[in-house]
C-alpha cells in the first residue's frame, strides 16, 4: 500500500483503520474476531491503526474510560508492533452518552497516557490525540502537558480531534501538531471552511473519521440497522433517512461508471479533495469485517474525472440534517464552536 506523509516526521499507510466499531458503537464483535480483522488489515498494508481510551463497552461498577478497545489492539501489538503506527486518544473521561465529561489538566493527561500505554502494551504511542478539549480550560495548557509526554518519550507525535481553526493555531504555538482528526466526508464538509486551512497553515495532516458517513454513503444501511448504534437520534439518519438517499444515489451512479463500490468512490473523493486543497489526507474507515478493509483499500486505485468530482461535490448541498450526534450538545464538534 502507498504511504502518506502526514507531517514532516510522521509517515503512515495511505489508508488507516478506525477501531471504534470493533468493540462498541455499531454492534461490536468478539475480541477474537476483532483481532483477526486488525491482523487482516495489516496483512493488506494498512499500518495506521486508530483507537481511543473511551472506545469499548463500559466496565460495570467502574468509572472512567473503559479501555477495552485499546486492550484488543494490544493483543495485536504484542506480535506486530514494528509493523504499525498506533494512534490513540484521551480527554473523554466517561462512556460516551453519560454526559460526555472531559478533562485536560496536566495530572489527567499524564495518567491517561500511562493507562493507555499499559493497555496497548507499548513504550511509545506514535500519535496521541486530544479527543475532545475541556472547553473551560485553555487548550494551550492541555497541549503543554501533552508536550511533556513527548519529552518523556511516551509519545512521538501530537494530534487534536474536533478543534476549530483558532484552537489549532493556539495549540500549534505550544508544540507542533502532526494531525487533526475530525469527521470529513462527502456529506460532512464543514471542516473545509476553517479547520483545513488552519491545518495547512501549521503543517498538520488530516485524518478524516467516519469518511463513509457512518456507513450511510455505502448504501447498505437500513432503518432497522440504526437501532442501538451511535446513529440513533441523529437527524440525518432518522427523520431525514429517506431524503438523504438522494446522496447515496449520486455516489452509486458514479460507482457504476468507474466500476467501483460506493464506499470506494466516497474514499476516492476524499483523496481527491485533499489533493485539490493541498493537504495530506488519511481516512480511517472502521469496519468489523476483513473483506471490507480490502474493499476500502481498493479506493486508492479509483480514478475520478472532473465530471465525477463535480457531481459528488454537489451532494453536500442536498444533505438534510447536521452531523452532531443526537445525545451531544452543539459544542461537541468543531462546527458548533466556530
Amino acid at each position: 500500500m502507498p504511504t502518506t506523509v502526514l507531517s514532516d516526521t510522521l509517515t503512515v499507510s495511505a489508508l488507516g483503520l478506525g477501531g471504534m466499531g470493533l468493540t462498541a458503537a455499531y454492534g461490536g464483535t468478539t475480541t477474537q474476531e476483532a483481532v483477526a480483522t486488525v491482523n487482516a488489515a495489516i496483512d493488506l498494508g494498512v499500518t495506521f491503526l486508530d483507537t481511543a481510551d473511551v472506545y469499548g463497552e463500559p466496565r460495570p461498577g467502574t468509572e472512567g474510560p473503559p479501555g477495552t478497545n485499546e486492550e484488543m489492539f494490544g493483543q495485536v501489538l504484542a506480535t506486530r508492533r514494528d509493523e504499525v503506527q498506533i494512534a490513540t486518544k484521551f480527554g473523554i473521561t466517561g462512556a460516551v452518552g453519560d454526559g460526555i465529561p472531559t478533562r485536560g489538566d496536566a495530572a489527567y493527561v499524564q495518567a491517561a497516557c500511562e493507562a493507555s500505554l499499559r493497555r496497548l502494551g507499548v513504550e511509545t504511542i506514535d500519535l496521541y490525540y486530544l479527543h475532545r478539549r475541556e472547553l473551560d480550560r485553555p487548550i494551550e495548557e492541555t497541549v503543554g502537558a501533552m508536550a511533556e509526554l513527548v519529552r518523556q518519550g511516551k509519545v512521538a507525535h501530537l494530534g487534536l480531534s474536533e478543534v476549530t481553526g483558532p484552537e489549532l493555531r493556539a495549540a500549534a504555538a505550544v508544540h507542533p501538531i502532526a494531525a487533526v482528526q475530525s469527521e470529513w466526508s462527502l456529506w460532512s464538509r464543514d471542516v473545509e471552511r476553517h479547520v483545513v486551512p488552519a491545518a495547512i497553515e501549521v503543517g498538520a495532516g488530516f485524518v478524516p473519521y467516519s469518511p463513509l458517513g457512518r456507513g450511510f454513503l455505502t448504501g447498505t444501511l437500513t432503518r432497522e440497522s440504526l437501532a442501538g448504534t451511535l446513529r440513533a437520534g441523529q437527524a440525518r439518519f432518522e427523520e431525514h433517512f429517506e431524503a438523504n438517499q438522494q446522496v447515496v444515489e449520486v455516489v452509486r451512479s458514479v460507482a457504476t461508471e468507474v466500476d467501483a463500490t460506493p464506499a470506494q468512490v466516497a474514499l476516492a473523493w476524499l483523496y481527491a479533495q485533499g489533493r485539490r486543497l493541498g493537504i495530506p489526507v488519511v481516512p480511517i474507515p472502521g469496519t468489523r469485517r476483513a473483506e471490507r478493509v480490502a474493499e476500502n483499500a481498493g479506493a486508492l486505485a479509483v480514478e475520478l474525472t472532473e465530471d465525477h468530482l463535480t457531481r459528488l461535490d454537489a451532494v453536500a448541498d442536498r444533505v438534510q440534517g447536521g452531523r452532531n450526534l443526537g445525545f451531544a450538545g452543539p459544542t461537541w464538534i468543531s462546527a458548533g464552536r466556530e
